[in-house]
């Protein structure tokens, strides 16, 4: 068996572990180092270390003897250096510190004050409710970034408000779940940061690059909710004063400047800072974290069990990235050295694919890749591999990975596995069936395929800001 064929097994085997639900940086440690010890096995180097066993009488200076001559291996000199330089990555720096930014926001309350106020400020608004659920969802998922909490809160939160306001159940999921994945495109986006250390892209220019096509899909978004609301204004009734009373102006112009502004200063604050150069994504994200903690201290919910779990939080998610990192580098080394990427690369060469189709095979692959895995371990470990053919299609890094944080929306809003519904389904009243939230997906789903359209149709919805701020590829 020749070594190539040696590393497509070893890739085979990765795939099959993982449906079997084995844990993913550790498995992808595992096969490194096992199939790293065969590529790099050499026997002159691990006997030499076995000849110091004869000079030695001592038992125990033997056993450490015997065990340096089978770890004489340099699989184990890579792992160790693959583990530091994952460390000291100044990229990834930035995550616990945007994840800390997050999850303090998410535990201060913040989020039910400003679902109240957009709800009150939009009341004249056709599907207001809808467009409030909508805005608070992409203003907390990306102060958050984090699928699972932004979709849980806000289904606890503003479902039960829009099926008390008599919305259609599935309308009303199908808010929640869509607005709660936007997040993983709108900077300062968690996955762009993970991105930008699996590609060498510059974090700066995907930031960049990343605010007009996430700001075209939540355009969309509202498009539609509003839309469909005058077209059927069964599935979003207008309000009642009842159900949202009248405000004057003064007041909701204050109510917003003590939940709106805060919220959405914070954001444009770190991600102003990243953009314009006055800060690196690792500063702007302290900048974030201390600017959580005075925003909930302000709104007197910083406790100390809310900082403890937070720190607790921040830490567990953080050490998760990290080893899916050391475990992936060792992982794509060795399968690189074994020769499995210069196969990919040949056959997906020989299928003489144009730049489009390329395009279009890679993102069904990953979009098949969203059903079963996270798209941390999608951005880790698999977008790795189309990166080295990319220069074949003359296809630039940064429109692939806003292609891709694009295409990551539709692995939690496609069934059967669309996660963002199960988070919903699990805090859901119970009259609301997965069935009911597959069905309002649809039309979310839909959109984000037109935003991808758009993208390849209109290259420059992602370049126009990074060359305009960075100067031109």
């Amino acid at each position: 068996m020749i070594d190539a064929h040696v590393a497509l097994m070893m890739l085979g085997i990765f795939i099959i572990l993982v449906f079997l639900g084995f844990p993913v940086a550790f498995t992808l440690m595992a096969l490194g180092i096992g199939f790293g010890y065969y590529a790099y096995f050499d026997a002159g180097r691990m006997w030499r270390a076995f000849d110091r066993l004869a000079e030695d009488s001592e038992t125990l200076t033997s056993v450490i003897t015997w065990f340096e001559g089978a770890f004489n291996n340099r699989i184990f000199d890579l792992f160790i250096n693959q583990t530091y330089t994952v460390m000291s990555n100044e990229v990834l720096t930035a995550v616990p510190l945007f994840l800390f930014m997050g999850y303090i926001v998410e535990r201060a309350n913040i989020v039910n004050r400003l679902f109240s106020t957009l709800n009150i400020a939009a009341r004249n608004i056709p599907g207001s409710l809808g467009v409030a659920a909508l805005i608070t969802c992409a203003l907390f998922a990306t102060a958050t970034g984090i699928v699972g909490a932004v979709v849980t809160l806000m289904g606890m939160l503003a479902l039960p408000a829009m099926l008390k306001a008599r919305y259609d159940k599935s309308f009303a999921s199908g808010i929640i779940c869509a607005g709660g994945t936007l997040g993983i495109l709108i900077p300062p986006s968690i996955m762009l940061i993970v991105y930008a250390a699996a590609s060498g892209v510059s974090i700066v220019r995907l930031y960049a690059g990343a605010l007009l096509p996430g700001l075209t899909l939540v355009g969309l978004y509202l498009l539609y909710v509003m839309g469909r609301a005058m077209l059927q204004p069964k599935a979003a009734p207008r309000p009642t004063s009842d159900e949202i009373p009248e405000v004057p102006l003064p007041k909701v112009l204050w109510m917003l400047a003590t939940s709106f502004f805060p919220l959405a200063f914070l954001i444009l604050a770190v991600l102003g800072s990243i953009l314009f150069g006055l800060a690196t994504p690792t500063e702007a994200a302290s900048i974030g974290a201390l600017g959580g903690m005075l925003l909930a201290a302000a709104y007197r919910a910083l406790t100390f069990d809310r900082l403890r779990e937070s720190v607790y939080l921040t830490v567990r998610t953080s050490a998760m990235v990290c080893w899916l990192f050391v475990g992936s580098y060792t992982f794509s080394s060795v399968f690189s050295y074994l020769g499995g990427e210069h196969v990919i690369a040949e056959f997906v060469g020989g299928l003489d694919l144009t730049p489009l189709q390329f395009l279009l095979l890679a993102q069904l692959i990953i979009f098949l890749l969203g059903w079963p895995l996270e798209w941390s371990e999608i951005i880790i470990i698999f977008v790795p591999i189309f990166l080295p053919l990319l220069p074949l299609f003359d296809i630039d890094p940064l429109f692939f990975g806003i292609l891709v944080a694009l295409n990551l929306q539709t692995s939690f809003l496609t069934p059967p596995m669309a996660m963002s519904a199960y988070y919903l389904k699990g805090v859901a009243p119970s009259g609301i069936l997965l069935t009911d939230i597959f069905k309002g997906i649809m039309p979310f789903l839909f959109m984000v395929i037109v935003s991808m359209v758009l993208m390849y149709a209109f290259p420059q919805i992602v370049f126009h800001l990074p060359d305009l701020f960075y100067g031109a590829r």
